[in-house]
């Protein structure tokens, strides 16, 4: 018994989804707290305060920029 290779098992009409149709923001509201763990900090109330600010500054596209 062969294994197989990655190249191996796709299919031959393996189409990849392009990068304008992927999103990483949730569809409702992110919250402070989202955000500071979407940063990857740790939740403390400076990072809380840190998160508001930004969302004030920024609006729910803040979280769209620390998402790929």
């Amino acid at each position: 018994m062969s294994a197989s290779t990655p190249e191996e098992s796709r299919a031959s009409d393996d189409v990849h989804t392009p990068d304008a149709l992927l999103h990483s923001a949730p569809a409702g509201n992110v919250s402070a707290e989202d955000l500071v763990m979407a940063s990857g900090r740790d939740v403390t109330p400076e990072t809380l305060d840190w998160a508001r600010r930004k969302m004030e500054s920024e609006g729910p596209a803040a979280v769209e920029r620390l998402l790929p």
